[in-house]
């Protein structure tokens, strides 16, 4: 069996072209001997700027003596021109030339290698599984390094025939280092992200699992646990097995976005909602109806949600309280009139992500379970945050991805249009390390009413989703239209993202409220976080690095 750079590629799920590219990367890693080595760039992106030859290239064998060979291939439709083998893209209405992408590859390789002070052997093939070759005389390319649908079971063969095995020569360890070194090859955001949530949706489960298996009476379980411990998981099992019983649950958090993201994860059945959505939905059905130009609507609908008498429907088997760190003494008793005589009670809070200073909630003869390892975040930011905190931090890291490094940028201080030319270049990078607008999302350090970024429709040609600070009649937020979410990092507390643009960074001193603010935002990111602070906050955390 042929080495495999990099590896890990059978670990990770994909479909469409990049499944057909991994069907043959595991023919050629199968068929061909194990003193070949195949580079790949399946789940693989380069990070070196301005030597773009791989980026046109699926795979690079490296025969026993050193010679080398490109696969370029090209799944689906292709085009016949007459100037050549063309293949149609939806990012472009004209078709680009197979040619000119494979002799583009080629060209850079042997100029790059001959800085080394020799020349390169090299080959290539264009392997189009799907698609037969009509009038191959125009292909551009000769006709026997073409393997298309009509001979695509002899390319193994057609590969050792181009790459005859013989003895290892010397040359081969210097082009396998030149490899390593040019390609410089990194996991691809777009391919791991899937992965990712995958891997830590199974490690961080493992609290589901065995908090669920805990028996005591009543069930009133309150579970401190830190960012990316797995309390959301239980709180998805507990409320699917809950209704799988035929019975009642429901989950409550203090953050609607947070209230909203779980409603997408959960089947119908009980209920979901922000503590003020179900004030809301409660004093509607007892008679009560909203008037949200008062400015003390809220104070009545608590009020009403705490006094009024419970009608039947709002009796619950499943009380889930999450965010719990962000709750009152008051709203625990609300709550838990809610709940039935013999119904099952869960408390998720992480002390580190309380940002209003709340007093914890007095929850006398619960059990208390304590979960400290994070498995959601990339395991550079759990050390970072350990080197900035101002006092020991508890959390443990135990992702299986170690993170790509955080990226810090600076503004000038109280600079505010240098603040959003800062957080473009921030957002310009994400796209560049492969991150779609879709995978990212922008988290201001400030709250809504004293934030830039909040209060903008675009941030040059990025459209951006953020909430306008309204309700609509029936209490329900007002966004603006955008792709790019953006939000502050009291309303973001619970969700995450694959890539974290956390910016607006200001503060004098890393004290206890700026480091809880920090936690939260950092540790929203599932693989890339990127950094956007003022140049003071910069010289605070430099100092805690080399500290």
């Amino acid at each position: 069996m042929a080495q495999v750079h990099p590896s890990g590629w059978r670990e990770l799920s994909v479909t469409g072209a990049a499944q057909r590219e991994i069907e043959t990367l595991t023919l050629l890693a199968a068929t061909l001997p194990d003193d070949y080595v195949i580079f790949h760039g399946v789940h693989w992106t380069k990070l070196e700027k301005n030597f773009s030859a791989y980026g046109e290239i699926d795979f690079i064998i490296v025969a026993p003596n050193g010679r080398v060979l490109l696969i370029e291939q090209k799944s689906g439709f292709l085009t016949e021109t007459e100037d050549g083998l063309a293949k149609k893209y939806v990012d472009t209405d004209k078709p680009k030339l197979i040619r000119t992408q494979i002799m583009r590859a080629v060209t850079a390789l042997q100029h790059r290698f001959a800085k080394e002070g020799e020349a390169l052997s090299i080959d290539y093939l264009l392997y189009c599984p799907d698609y037969q070759v009509k009038r191959i005389e125009l292909a551009g390319l000769d006709a026997d390094r073409i393997v298309d649908a009509s001979n695509k079971h002899q390319l193994p063969t057609l590969v050792q025939a181009i790459l005859p095995r013989s003895e290892v020569q010397a040359k081969r360890e210097r082009v396998l280092r030149f490899f390593n070194d040019v390609l410089q090859l990194y996991p691809d955001p777009s391919a791991m992200i899937g992965q990712a949530h995958t891997l830590v949706t199974r490690l961080s489960g493992g609290l589901a699992l065995w908090a669920r298996q805990l028996a005591f009476h009543p069930f009133r379980l309150r579970v401190i646990g830190t960012a990316g411990s797995g309390k959301t998981q239980l709180a998805l099992t507990e409320f699917t097995a809950t209704l799988q019983a035929d019975k009642k649950p429901l989950y409550v958090s203090y953050n609607r976005p947070l209230a909203d993201h779980v409603q997408t994860l959960l089947p119908s059945g009980g209920r979901i909602g922000s503590f003020h959505q179900l004030c809301d939905q409660f004093s509607r059905e007892v008679g009560l109806v909203p008037d949200y130009h008062n400015p003390q609507v809220w104070q009545q609908l608590e009020h009403c949600f705490a006094t009024a008498d419970v009608p039947l429907n709002w009796k619950f088997d499943t009380l889930i309280v999450d965010e719990g760190q962000d709750f009152s003494d008051a709203w625990r008793d609300t709550l838990l009139r809610l709940l039935k005589p013999e119904g099952r009670a869960l408390w998720l809070e992480d002390p580190m992500q309380n940002l209003y200073n709340k007093h914890p909630v007095e929850l006398t003869n619960w059990v208390s379970l304590h979960a400290l390892t994070n498995y959601r975040n990339p395991r550079q930011i759990v050390e970072c945050l350990s080197r900035i905190s101002p006092t020991p931090l508890e959390t443990e890291s135990a992702s299986p991805f170690k993170g790509a490094d955080i990226d810090v940028l600076t503004y000038a201080d109280d600079d505010v249009p240098q603040l959003l030319a800062v957080t473009k270049q921030a957002i310009t990078r994400a796209l560049a390390a492969g991150f779609t607008r879709q995978d990212m999302a922008i988290v201001s350090f400030r709250g809504r009413e004293n934030s830039a970024i909040l209060q903008l429709d675009a941030l040059g040609t990025h459209t951006l989703k953020s909430f306008s600070g309204h309700y609509d009649l029936f209490g329900n937020p007002e966004f603006r239209a955008g792709e790019l979410l953006t939000e502050s990092v009291y309303r973001f507390k619970g969700q995450s993202a694959p890539a974290i643009i956390f910016t607006e960074i200001d503060f004098e001193t890393v004290d206890d409220k700026t480091f809880r603010k920090l936690f939260v935002g950092m540790t929203r990111a599932r693989l890339k976080l990127l950094l956007v602070m003022s140049e003071r906050a910069a010289r605070q955390l430099i100092d805690k690095f080399d500290s």
